[in-house]
């Protein structure tokens, strides 16, 4: 007999509890479905509020759903290979229809050996078209050192285009095993002999291939006196000496002193005629003085930068 009283008053403990947790459950239950139908109605005022009618919505979640899948489907075929496995086999089937690679023409070569570029696509040869990658083909052209630029192109059904922008030969480049030509960046084209160097700038000195294009920019100075120019020497890694075509030699200053030094130069060369004349060397290293040595040792008249004779 106690121990049905204790049952009964632990079950009259309990069902308050359980009351209790009914009704919060009923209570987040509510407040779900009020927040649901908040956010529905809230959906459904934007959507009303747009300009598109229910049929429009209805396609554009359709068309939303329908590419979702597709890029699924794509993603797992890309990692099991397919796209790869039809590529190929449409490159098979276009070769047997005569779509692949079996001439190769070539323009735009004047300078360099054309054949050198037959043998860069040489690997292309019979490749079914849709296979050959042009960029690839373009990177081993580029590596040929006449080769500034150069566009690959497919005419269809069996040409491959290749059109080359070559690199223009600006001067040679004295190095000490040989006679290097180069272009007015210092890219190296190819040897030469002495007698293929003839009449074009010779440019030497240690550390003279890294300052071709500031040879360059030294000499648009004075473009009167650029024909006039035989060699141009890199001295200590510091600064210009110039030979003309008389022999004579003009020592520059360093840096970018050596411009103004050459135009100011050229200004005393239209007064005094210099090249050509009795001085085999000018130095105009010293500011503001233009140093002349004859045969014998100095010119019996030394000459400032302002155009007067001492």
């Amino acid at each position: 007999m106690p121990a049905r009283r204790a049952a009964a008053m632990a079950k009259v403990r309990r069902k308050p509890t359980g009351v209790r947790r009914s009704a919060a459950a009923r209570n987040r239950s509510q407040k779900a479905h009020a927040a649901r139908k908040h956010t529905s109605g809230l959906l459904d005022r934007v959507m009303a509020a747009l300009p598109f009618s229910e049929e429009q919505w209805h396609r554009f979640f359709l068309t939303v759903i329908v590419a979702a899948g597709l890029g699924i489907a794509w993603t797992i075929a890309s990692f099991a290979g397919v796209p790869e496995l039809a590529r190929t086999e449409l490159a098979k089937s276009a070769s047997r229809s005569g779509f692949e690679v079996s001439r190769v023409q070539v323009s735009g070569v004047e300078r360099m050996n054309e054949q050198l570029v037959y043998e860069r696509v040489l690997a292309e040869q019979d490749r079914p078209m849709p296979l050959v990658d042009l960029a690839q083909v373009r990177e081993r052209l580029l590596e040929l050192p006449w080769v500034a630029d150069a566009r690959v192109s497919r005419q269809l059904p069996d040409t491959l285009k290749i059109n080359i922008v070559e690199r223009v030969p600006h001067a040679v480049l004295r190095k000490p095993d040989r006679l290097m030509l180069i272009d007015p960046q210092g890219h190296e084209l190819e040897p030469v002999s002495a007698k293929e160097a003839e009449g074009k700038l010779l440019i030497e000195g240690p550390g003279a291939a890294r300052q071709v294009q500031e040879l360059g920019r030294l000499l648009d100075a004075a473009p009167a006196l650029k024909p006039q120019i035989a060699s141009a020497e890199w001295v200590g890694n510091r600064r210009w000496n110039l030979t003309f075509n008389s022999g004579q030699l003009l020592a520059l200053p360093e840096g970018d002193l050596g411009a103004p030094a050459l135009v100011k130069f050229a200004q005393l060369d239209g007064m005094h005629r210099l090249i050509g004349g009795k001085p085999i060397a000018i130095d105009m290293r010293v500011p503001d003085r233009a140093y002349l040595r004859c045969d014998d040792g100095p010119c019996p008249k030394q000459m400032s930068l302002n155009g007067r004779s001492d």
